[in-house]
């Protein structure tokens, strides 16, 4: 067999073994009375991670792209105008779905590498009116971290819908939904949760849920909200036949971040973030994104001169790692490594050491175990 790789991309992270032994599991019914109480354990589990109590949690078959699609057709009509805030890729992504239903939206986008200031928001919102107001939190493109949180600031007490897609960092970076006065949270199963792919879930708030049952038609027939509601609160009911492997692997991995306790999973993502770092500093790295918008669950490194893309990202290949290639105007300049979900410390000295092994078959000079040292000085502290 050929030697498993460790994942370091920005998603799917790697999977825990007691994830994996739930996706192999005999699949049972989808109205079973043990799959039923999973479904419903994995959604209260879903609301103590993103800190919301009075909103309802949706898991559906998907992915995080079906969530942007979810959250919007749910919340916005034809005729009524709203902002996306673009830190990269995704935000781009969320304007084109809207261009896709012929839904009013504008853009502000920020510099490749930085991420929307609250004052930008602020300015914007006094030139015109709009109904909701949606942010990428972790762009895994740039690898920029938008402030959320000073974002929930400026739209307090307005009557505009603030949507966040938490897809690169819901279960690894604070999202505080109620506190906040967030109406959706969009993700995915594949980031911080460290299931495998497959899911779109969102969170979704009274606010957000009135304003649904507010429109009397959307353009969606399986991304209505209403039409999986019933199924939510109740799931031995039926409308369309869930991932029953998906979700119960998915409700381990929700187990698994509120047995660590969700703010030491915080704690613990931001360590080994400036951990991993502290060692591509220490052999001569430098980082594509700002260092005010760093991201907790990822990174978009810069290549020191000498080192080539493609051979750098092969040669960690065949020393066990993999991590992505840069998109769009990084191409070739960057390599992308995720550092989120049930990443354990050992793991991420193995990363580091093939790191070193791969510098090293390349020819590139450093001081050897130098960038390992530099790791273990924050993560035994």
């Amino acid at each position: 067999m050929l030697r498993e790789k460790l994942l370091m991309i920005p998603g799917p992270s790697p999977v825990h073994p007691r994830i994996i032994n739930s996706l192999s599991l005999p699949t049972v019914s989808h109205v079973s009375s043990e799959f039923v109480e999973e479904l419903q354990k994995a959604l209260a589990n879903l609301k103590k991670i993103v800190f919301c109590e009075k909103g309802e949690p949706f898991i559906v078959a998907g992915a995080g792209t079906l969530a942007m699609e979810m959250a919007l057709l749910n919340t916005i009509k034809k005729g009524e105008r709203f902002l996306v805030l673009s830190q990269g890729f995704f935000g781009q992504r969320m304007a084109q779905i809207a261009q896709s239903f012929n839904l009013d939206c504008d853009l502000i986008e920020s510099e490749w590498g930085r991420a929307v200031l609250p004052e930008e928001l602020d300015k914007k919102l006094t030139e015109k009116k709009y109904k909701a107001v949606v942010s990428t939190h972790v762009d895994t493109c740039t690898g920029a971290c938008a402030p959320v949180k000073d974002y929930a600031g400026v739209l307090k007490d307005q009557e505009i819908l603030y949507i966040i897609d938490g897809v690169c960092a819901t279960g690894g970076i604070e999202e505080r939904m109620d506190e906040w006065g967030v109406d959706v949270i969009l993700t995915a199963s594949q980031k911080c949760f460290g299931a495998p792919p497959g899911l779109a879930i969102l969170a979704v708030s009274e606010k957000a849920i009135k304003k649904r049952k507010s429109l009397e038609e959307i353009p969606a027939y399986y991304s209505d909200l209403l039409n999986w509601l019933p199924i939510m609160k109740d799931p031995s009911k039926y409308f369309s036949t869930p991932c029953v492997n998906e979700i119960r692997a998915f409700y381990e991995s929700t187990k698994i971040i509120l047995e660590e306790g969700i703010e030491q999973r915080f704690s613990r993502h931001a360590r080994v973030a400036e951990a991993i770092r502290a060692a591509l500093t220490e052999l001569g790295f430098s980082f594509f994104t700002q260092e005010p918008f760093l991201a907790d669950t990822l990174s978009v490194i810069n290549y020191p001169e000498g080192v080539e893309d493609k051979e750098f990202r092969r040669v960690f290949y065949e020393n066990g790692i993999v991590v992505a290639g840069g998109l769009g105007e990084t191409a070739g300049k960057v390599f992308r490594m995720g550092h989120m979900g049930n990443l354990s410390v050992s793991q991420v000295f193995f990363a580091l050491d093939a790191l070193e092994r791969t510098l090293s078959s390349l020819g590139y000079a450093f001081k050897e175990g130098s960038g390992i040292q530099a790791a273990k000085a924050i993560l035994k502290e």
